[in-house]
Order: C-alpha cells, then structure tokens, then sequence
C-alpha cells in the first residue's frame, strides 16, 4: 500500500498529458527516466515524433532501443496537451529542428504560456522556434554559444527554471531535472497565452 506521501506524489500530474517530442537518435535515458518520474506523478505521457510506428534511440555510444511513438507528429496538436519534454542527443534535435511542423509545435507551448523541459542539446530546437531570448537557461556546453547568439542567458548549473522552462546540461543532471521538472508542470500554465512574448519584450527594451 501507498503511503500519504507516495499517494500525493503519485496524484501530483494526475489528469495532465505531456507530449514528448523525439526524433530518431534521442538520448534514450533523457526520454526514460523523465517518463517514469511524470508518470509516477500521475501523468499521461506520449511519445510524439516525425517517425512512423517506432522511433530508435540512442544509447551514449551506439544505437539504443526503440520506442513506441504514441502520435505521429503530423497528428498531434499542442493544444491536446498541458506540457512538453525535449529530450536531448545530438541527432535528435539536429532532425527537429529542420523539421517545420516540429518547431512550429514546439512554439506553440511556448507561446501559450506551457511548461517545457529541456535537457542537454534539446534547446537546439527551442533556437529555431525563436523562443529563448530574455530566458535564463542551460544546456550541453556545446550549445552555450548558439543559446546567446540566440538571446539566452546561458550559465553552467545542473538545472535552471525560468518563466516555466526546466534545463539541464546532460544525463547526470536528470535527478535534479526531474524533481523540477515535475514540480514545474504541477504548476501547469505560466500566466497564460503572450506573458513569456511581454516579459521578452519588456527586457528588450530595458537593453535599448
């Protein structure tokens, strides 16, 4: 039997549907255990991805396992969700963030004001969707550069929340991504439709 504490943990995402968006190369273990703690907080989660039926992953050196995709991307609506999960590798958002309706999905949680989490080379596909600039953020060093460039505050710490975005540098940050993770998609919509695009806006012009 559950006790109170496992009983509220496990009601904490209770009724929520999280889409996670992946390409073939994702780094399987930044889909894993992010799935099992949202759905151990009681979660739906799905697997969304431009591949049709399965989606290979990618195991740190070598081809890792693969996935069963719950809604092919060309079907799936950010509106039928409450929140979203890019994991990262580096084939993976390298293929999402060519993919139009990809990006355009991904924009779309962020412009209704929806939690995203994001780890490692995920933010590649965030740059392309023009969504990070004013947001304090991490990710894989390799991708310090293209965040600012970007308009980011980048900085190096194992996990950073900001307006509703969760990020991480890389698979031993994930207890940490995680924990904040969930608690941040608890907490559902940050102010709704068009505050992230004001709070962008009104730190553009504090620059000027």
């Amino acid at each position: 039997m559950l006790n109170p504490a496992e009983v509220s943990m496990a009601e904490q995402l209770a009724g929520r549907r999280v889409a996670a968006l992946v390409a073939k190369g994702f780094e399987q273990v930044e889909l894993f255990e992010p799935r099992e703690a949202l759905e151990a907080a009681g979660a739906t989660v799905d697997v969304v991805s431009p591949e049709a039926h399965t989606v290979l992953g990618w195991n740190r050196t070598d081809w890792g396992d693969e996935v069963t995709v719950d809604r092919r991307l060309g079907d799936a609506r950010a509106d039928d969700y409450d929140a979203l999960l890019l994991p990262g590798g580096v084939m993976n958002p390298d293929r999402l963030r060519t993919n139009p309706k990809a990006v355009q999905f991904v924009k779309q949680f962020f412009d209704d004001g929806k939690p995203i989490a994001v780890i490692c080379h995920g933010p590649w596909t965030l740059v392309e969707a023009d969504v990070v600039r004013g947001i304090t953020m991490t990710s894989y060093p390799s991708l310090k550069t293209d965040l600012r460039n970007a308009g980011a505050d980048w900085v190096d710490e194992e996990v950073v929340v900001d307006r509703g975005i969760v990020s991480s540098r890389k698979p031993d940050d994930l207890p940490a991504f995680t924990r904040k993770m969930v608690e941040e998609f608890a907490e559902g919509q940050h102010g709704g439709a068009g505050r992230r695009q004001a709070a962008r806006a009104s730190e553009g012009q504090g620059r000027l």
